[in-house]
């Protein structure tokens, strides 16, 4: 998925939601077709060389009909 997005481009930063969300749609739904029984979190860094900082984007996905709808989720990126 990756290589899909960003393969030959150089960063853009007019670029960053459109290739992140791209991304984390594309891995979600591969991890999706693979029929398995859990729970996804797909989270997207684009860092620029540079010493600023970077965006990301997250998705999830869960079956609400048999993981229910009561849910508290926490994710926690540390770098």
């Amino acid at each position: 998925c990756i290589d899909g997005v960003l393969g030959g481009e150089d960063y853009n930063q007019n670029n960053i939601n459109q290739w992140t969300a791209s991304i984390v749609e594309q891995s979600l739904a591969h991890l999706v077709k693979l029929g398995k029984a859990y729970k996804y979190i797909v989270t997207c860094a684009v860092v620029q060389r540079s010493p600023y900082g970077f965006h990301t984007a997250s998705s999830c996905f869960w079956d609400t009909t048999s993981d229910g709808k009561r849910l508290c989720m926490c994710v926690l990126s540390h770098f």
